[in-house]
C-alpha cells in the first residue's frame, strides 16, 4: 500500500487558508459587507470620542460619523462619482481596449509563439517576474497588461495558466519598491520625506535617487525569492490544468509578416514619443523639461493604449483577421464585455473605500500604530523592523502608498533623524512595509481585478484559492527583505547616491 506523502506545514496552512477563504461569499458580497462595517464602525467610534491629531497638520483629526443626516446625504450624493471617479475603473476600461485589440487580432499570441518558442523554458518565470518589477514604471498600468499576458504565456508551454497570472501580479505588487530605474513613486515620497525631515533640519534636501541603491538590489533579491516561491511553493498546489489547453505551433509565414507590420509601426510609433519626450523642450514633457512630473508620465495608460491598439491592428490586416473597422469596434467590444464582473465589482469596492477614507479611521489607526511604536523606546535594527510591520499592517487597511507617508512621514522621519539615521533610510523603510502586504490587501482595487481575469480560467475559483496563492510571496518577501534591509544598516551601507545611513544634527 504506498504511504501518502506527508503535507509539510506550509501546504497546511495554505489549505487552511484556502479553504476559510472560499467560505466567503462572493467578493460583491465582501465589499458590501465591509462598506456597511465601514459605516457601522464610523458610529460607534464618533460616540466613542476616538480622535487622533495630524503630524503634518496639527490639527485633530475625529471619526466622522457616516451614519448622521450629512453622513448620509454625503454617501447618496457622490455613489455615482465615486464609481465614476474610481481610478482603477479608468486605468482598466482604456487599457483594456488596445489590449483587446491586440489579442483577438492574433498579435499577442503570435508574439508568444515567437518568443517562447525561442526562449530557454527554465527562464520563463524569473523574465516574467522581471518584467513585472520593470513594469511598475508603468504604474497602475502593469496591473493590467501583465497579468493576462503572463497566464497566456504559461498556458502556452504547458503550465498553469493562473500560476504565471498570480506570480506577475505578486511581483508588480510585492515588488512596487523595487527596481532599477528611477519612477514616479519616488519623486512623490521625497517630497513628502523632504518636508517632515525639515522639521528637523531646514535646510535637508532630498534627492529621487535616495533608495536608488538599495531599490536596484532589492530587484535581483526579489526575482530570486519570487522565482523560488513559484516554482516551489505556488506551481505544484495547483497542479496541471485540466482546462482546454493552447498548444504552440510553429508560427506561419503569414504571422511572421503580420509580426513584421506589428513591429514596424510599434517602432514608428515609439519613435515619434521619444521625439515628443527626449529633448528638454519636448511637447510631453513637463514644466522646466521635467521628465517624471510630466504629461508624459502622467498619460502612460493612454499611450500605452495605442502600442497596443496600432500594432494589434497593423498585424491584423496583414494576416486577414481585420477585414474592416467593424471587425476593430467588434474586438473593443469584446474585450469590454470581458470586463463585466470587474465593472459591476468596482462599483461596490469603490462606495467602501469612499467611506473608509470619508470616515477616517484608516488615517486614525495609522497615526495611533506610529505613536504606539514609538512608546516601546526601541533602538535601531529593531525599531525599523517594528515600524516595517506597523507599516505593513496599515497597508492592508490603507493602499495608497502616497496617503499613508503623508500621515507617518511627519512622525517617523524627525524621530528616526532624532536617533541619527538618514531620512533616506526611514523611506526605505516604509516602502519595504509598504510593499510587502500589497498582494493581499483587499483595498487594493487590481485584486478585485484579478479575480475578475482569474475567472477566465476557472469559472469557479473564489477569494481564498487566489489569496492562499499570493501570501506566500508576501511571507517571503517580508522575510527576506527584512533580512536584507537589518544587514544593509548593519553594514551602514549607503541608500543611494549620496545618501548615508547616518544623519548628525
Amino acid at each position: 500500500m504506498e504511504k501518502k506523502q506527508k503535507k509539510s506545514f506550509i501546504d497546511r496552512f495554505l489549505n487552511g487558508v484556502e479553504v476559510a477563504g472560499n467560505k466567503l461569499p462572493d467578493p460583491i458580497t465582501i465589499f458590501a459587507i465591509l462598506a456597511g462595517l465601514v459605516l457601522i464602525a464610523s458610529f460607534i467610534f464618533n460616540k466613542m470620542g476616538l480622535t487622533a491629531k495630524s503630524p503634518a497638520t496639527g490639527d485633530t483629526l475625529e471619526v466622522v460619523n457616516l451614519l448622521s443626516k450629512e453622513g448620509l446625504h454625503q454617501i447618496l450624493t457622490n455613489m455615482v462619482s465615486n464609481f465614476t471617479g474610481f481610478a482603477p475603473l479608468g486605468i482598466v476600461i482604456v487599457a483594456m481596449i488596445g489590449i483587446g485589440v491586440a489579442e483577438h487580432s492574433g498579435l499577442i499570441t503570435a508574439l508568444m509563439k515567437k518568443t517562447v518558442l525561442s526562449a530557454p523554458k527554465n527562464l520563463i518565470v524569473p523574465v516574467l517576474i522581471f518584467t513585472a518589477i520593470f513594469g511598475s514604471i508603468a504604474t497602475d498600468a502593469a496591473y493590467i497588461i501583465l497579468p493576462p499576458i503572463a497566464a497566456m504565456i504559461f498556458l502556452s508551454v504547458g503550465r498553469h495558466p493562473l500560476v504565471g497570472m498570480v506570480a506577475a501580479y505578486a511581483a508588480i505588487a510585492g515588488g512596487f519598491s523595487a527596481n532599477i530605474l528611477i519612477t514616479s513613486l519616488d519623486v512623490l515620497l521625497v517630497g513628502i520625506t523632504q518636508e517632515a525631515a525639515n522639521m528637523v533640519d531646514p535646510n535637508y534636501t532630498g534627492l529621487a535617487t535616495m533608495n536608488y541603491y538599495f531599490m536596484a538590489v532589492s530587484t535581483v533579491l526579489l526575482i530570486i525569492v519570487a522565482t523560488w516561491v513559484t516554482v516551489k511553493v505556488v506551481e505544484p498546489r495547483f497542479g496541471k490544468y485540466e482546462g482546454v489547453q493552447e498548444t504552440l505551433e510553429k508560427v506561419t509565414p503569414l504571422e511572421v509578416k503580420g509580426l513584421r507590420w506589428a513591429g514596424i509601426t510599434a517602432l514608428v510609433y515609439i519613435a515619434i514619443i521619444v521625439a515628443m519626450v527626449g529633448p528638454e523642450n519636448g511637447i510631453l514633457r513637463g514644466e522646466n523639461g521635467a521628465f517624471l512630473q510630466s504629461p508624459f508620465m502622467s498619460g502612460i495608460v493612454p499611450l500605452m493604449l495605442f502600442l497596443f491598439l496600432i500594432p494589434g491592428i497593423a498585424y491584423g490586416v496583414v494576416v486577414g483577421t481585420i477585414k474592416s473597422d467593424r471587425d476593430v469596434a467588434g474586438m473593443m467590444f469584446k474585450a469590454m464585455s470581458d470586463l463585466s464582473s470587474f465593472i459591476v465589482l468596482a462599483f461596490v469596492a469603490a462606495q467602501m473605500i469612499a467611506f473608509f477614507s470619508w470616515s477616517n479611521i484608516g488615517s486614525i489607526l495609522a497615526i495611533k500604530g506610529a505613536e504606539a511604536l514609538q512608546a516601546l523606546e526601541l533602538n535601531g535594527v529593531t525599531m525599523f523592523i517594528g515600524f516595517i510591520f506597523i507599516v505593513a499592517t496599515v497597508n492592508l487597511l490603507m493602499a495608497s502608498a502616497s496617503a499613508k507617508w503623508v500621515l507617518l512621514a511627519p512622525i517617523f522621519v524627525p524621530m528616526f533623524m532624532y536617533l541619527g539615521y538618514s531620512p533616506a533610510v526611514t523611506q526605505m523603510a516604509y516602502r519595504v512595509g509598504d510593499s510587502i502586504t500589497n498582494p493581499i490587501t483587499p483595498l487594493l482595487a487590481y485584486f478585485a481585478m484579478l479575480l475578475a481575469f482569474a475567472k477566465k480560467y476557472d469559472k469557479n475559483i473564489k477569494m481564498g484559492t487566489l489569496i492562499s496563492a499570493l501570501i506566500p510571496y508576501s511571507i517571503f518577501f517580508a522575510i527576506m527583505w527584512i533580512i536584507l534591509f537589518a544587514v544593509w544598516l548593519l553594514l551602514g551601507l549607503p541608500m543611494g547616491p549620496g545618501e548615508t545611513i547616518e544623519f548628525k544634527l
